[in-house]
């Protein structure tokens, strides 16, 4: 599919649900009420090539980056030269270590984003895999805000009864992932990931 294709099919959903273009429940207010996964939209080839670890620290090995635990309640920050990150803390996540969810678009398997909620948006996985956790607006998930989404995963998931547990599913590469506005959602990267975010006004 062409960029321009793309592009409309994009513009195409989120017009699809504008207010006013249906009643609830005919498909007209899809896009504000559910997540949806968009397969196939793009080709993503000649970017990921550009992500792998050997061109990125050719690229930026000497640049400083800023981590944090990329956590609402925690804001500790860390500045330190991007080969230093990939070198050392770009590694699969102990499932006993506390609040070491370090993402900025480039993260380790076992990393991820604790559950947090905003405004719409589209998450595009370029490299490796990103399981979501997506619970509704009006569905607080049960959850530690200074646990990892892996600590969670591992403590609290398993004692969920099934009325109780999230929508789930992996985005892989050249996926997208649309979340709709409010709705509590955490990340863990399955694998070592390289990731987009577009956040709607």
């Amino acid at each position: 599919m062409a960029p321009a294709s793309r592009l409309l099919a994009l513009w195409a959903l989120a017009a699809v649900a504008l207010p006013g273009s249906g009643a609830e429940g005919d498909g007209g207010w899809y896009a504000f009420v559910r997540p949806v996964i968009l397969q196939g939209l793009t080709d993503n080839s000649r970017f990921r090539a550009l992500c792998s670890r050997d061109r990125l620290l050719a690229s930026f090995g000497d640049r400083v980056v800023r981590l944090s635990t990329a956590n609402t309640y925690s804001y500790h920050k860390v500045d330190l030269p991007f080969q230093e990150y990939v070198e050392q803390l770009l590694h699969p996540q102990d499932p006993t270590s506390l609040g070491n969810a370090y993402s900025f678009g480039i993260a380790g398997a076992g990393s991820g984003v604790p559950f947090h909620w905003h405004g719409p948006g589209y998450s595009e996985v370029i490299y490796g895999r990103k399981r979501w956790f997506l619970y509704p607006p009006e569905k607080t998930p049960e959850f530690h805000p200074n646990k990892t989404t892996l600590a969670w995963l591992r403590d609290t998931y398993p004692a969920l009864p099934p009325s109780a547990r999230p929508l789930e599913c992996t985005i892989r590469a050249g996926e997208v992932l649309y979340f709709p506005d409010r709705w509590w959602h955490a990340t863990l990267n399955l694998d070592t990931s390289v990731f987009i975010s577009t956040f709607l006004g």
